[in-house]
């Protein structure tokens, strides 16, 4: 017997996230379970700081307070919830649900998930947790639990566990699994999905945006979609945007299952509803991913203001004034934004931003005496010197790294509501993977030099016919990639992942063709030293791209002016490249 689809949403997309987004959707309309997502390389950071300084704590504070309201809610309707808040102590906030329901007189059945904190084993971590998967999850749910906590599980564990529980999958459903961890991939990052963060964001009214959730069918396919009358919109374009987000490469590695991105196919179903089908799966690798967290030392920073004329002479005059006192710090990073007009009307839209970033194993180095000395330079130095905040201490930065482990050297734990204790064994070890798919009977893009820092492009590449086909030359049009395509970006780790996709099939063939590594590479000079690979998507028109290092030691290190590369996938839309006129958007008639 067929079972009908599981109805499955999200509350949250990050520690901090909208507040009310747990009771909007339990109030919204039908669920059956509710997930939440409070866990990224950052919050592990905090957490790790949170935990030092009390031992009972370590997880997402927030939780509790969305639970006083909504936890009534939830058993009302018979919604189940499922959240990683649990962070690093998924038992001490398993015991706070418990403490807090009684609070409330709300009867529930907690469970919680462990296993994944590796700290102990890894010298000089201030947090080390293994990526699980969904199967312990899934083992709670079928003690009863209405409640599941756990500590760091894929983010999209907390939809392909419920589902497996759901429709009793096994192990080996590889194919099953792999739709409701791409399901699980697009809900993951909330409001994301439906229009949140995205380029198009004009076309639609994402002032309060909705957050989404997945109908999941037992084939593993799914509509993504949200509440009725809520804000923002769902389209393959939105989802197409979250599947590139933080992805790297064709093979999405998880605990559970290898989901390969490149069968992956959208089909719109109407107003916000787009289906997902298609997704092919593979066994997941013998091997889990861990995050290690450390800190990395002391780090301060100092931004002056420079106003008006002679901009560059302003910032050489305060670098050459500090040299003395920069000496032998271990890390000065200078950056001038010039985020000045010539001739403007405001004193703000008059002046630039020279930003200094230093970082040092001593907090001595970069701490208090280096700030004010720059400081005492107000006034005997530039004409107009004035800084965007006072002199303060030094403050810890961490570093973020990752390791492999056995998947059977994890001690992956389903704690279930009666207090059993139930170990989760790894899946069976992958047999030798098929290549992925390519597409078909492409001529080789061209490649070309990069050429500095600065017009974008160099001239004539875009608007060329691909090689061999043919085709006659093409009328061009110096113009912004954001033009004719959609980007989104974001970190992993030291890495940044750029996927950009497009709307039509002839747009889809000039980008195949036109956007190389070297063209990418050319319109992002800073990405120039870096070692960039780009990975081809057909079914879904998209390029992803992955930057390896230019985050340095991740975010939680301030490395650089955009720490988690948020926007970098808008910078590349916003350069100029010779596009064909017939691919550009005909001009808004004018009355």
């Amino acid at each position: 017997m067929t079972r009908r689809p599981l109805v499955i949403g999200n509350a949250s997309g990050f520690y901090g996230d909208r507040s009310g987004a747990l009771r909007e959707m339990l109030t919204g309309g039908p669920l059956d379970v509710l997930t939440g997502d409070y866990l990224a390389e950052l919050t592990m950071l905090i957490l790790g700081r949170d935990r030092l300084k009390n031992p009972d704590l370590g997880y997402a504070k927030t939780f509790l307070r969305q639970l006083e309201e909504g936890l009534g809610l939830a058993h009302e309707r018979g919604v189940r919830i499922v959240a990683n808040a649990g962070g690093l102590n998924p038992a001490g906030l398993a015991d706070a649900v418990r403490t807090l329901a009684a609070k409330v007189g709300v009867p529930v059945r907690v469970a919680h998930v462990e296993g994944d904190d590796l700290t102990a084993r890894v010298d000089g971590a201030l947090t080390a947790n293994a990526y699980l998967g969904g199967a312990g999850i899934t083992a709670c749910l079928r003690a009863g639990a209405d409640v599941v906590v756990t500590g760091r599980v894929t983010d999209a564990a907390l939809v392909s566990g419920p589902a497996a529980w759901w429709f009793d999958w096994a192990p080996d459903d590889h194919d099953r699994l792999a739709g409701a961890v791409t399901a699980g991939h697009v809900l993951e990052c909330g409001t994301q999905a439906t229009g949140g963060n995205y380029s198009f964001f004009a076309r639609h009214d994402i002032r309060r945006s909705g957050f989404p959730l997945a109908e999941i069918s037992e084939d593993g396919s799914a509509v993504i979609t949200k509440h009725p009358g809520t804000g923002g919109a769902v389209t393959t374009g939105t989802v197409t945007a979250q599947l590139l987000y933080e992805t790297q490469g064709v093979r999405y590695l998880g605990p559970d299952v290898t989901t390969r991105l490149d069968t992956v196919r959208l089909t719109d179903e109407g107003a916000d509803r787009v289906r997902v089908t298609g997704v092919r799966g593979e066994a997941p690798p013998a091997s889990l991913k861990v995050g290690v967290t450390r800190i990395g030392g002391w780090r301060n920073e100092i931004v002056f203001v420079l106003t008006g004329l002679d901009i560059e002479a302003k910032a050489r005059l305060v670098r050459t004034q500090l040299t003395e006192v920069l000496e032998g710090v271990a890390d000065t990073t200078w950056t001038l934004a010039r985020t000045d007009h010539e001739d403007a009307d405001t004193q703000e839209t008059a002046s630039a931003l020279l930003r200094l970033v230093v970082r040092d194993p001593s907090p001595d180095r970069v701490g208090r005496t280096l700030t004010s000395t720059a400081i005492e330079l107000a006034l005997g130095s530039y004409p107009g010197f004035h800084v965007t905040a006072p002199p303060g201490p030094a403050q810890p930065y961490g570093v973020f790294t990752s390791i492999l482990i056995p998947s059977d050297e994890v001690p992956h734990t389903a704690v279930l509501p009666d207090g059993t204790r139930v170990r989760v064994p790894p899946p069976e070890p992958p047999a030798s993977p098929a290549p992925p798919a390519e597409p078909a009977a492409l001529p080789a893009p061209p490649a070309f030099e990069a050429r500095g820092s600065g017009g974008g492009a160099p001239e004539g590449v875009g608007g060329a016919a691909p090689a061999g086909s043919g085709a006659e030359p093409r009328e061009t049009v110096r113009a912004p990639l954001g033009a004719v395509a959609g980007a989104r970006s974001g970190d992993k780790g030291g890495d940044a992942n750029v996927g950009v996709w497009v709307e039509t099939d002839p747009a889809w063939q000039w980008l195949l063709h036109t956007l190389t590594v070297d063209a990418f590479q050319a319109l992002l000079p800073e990405t120039a030293r870096h070692t960039v690979d780009r990975h081809v998507l057909p079914h879904l028109r998209a390029l992803n791209f992955t930057v390896t290092g230019i985050l340095g030691d991740g975010v939680a290190s301030g490395h650089r002016f955009d720490p988690q590369a948020k926007a970098l996938g808008e910078w590349l839309r916003a350069r100029h490249l010779d596009i064909p006129v017939a691919l550009l958007p005909a001009p808004e008639a004018t009355s």
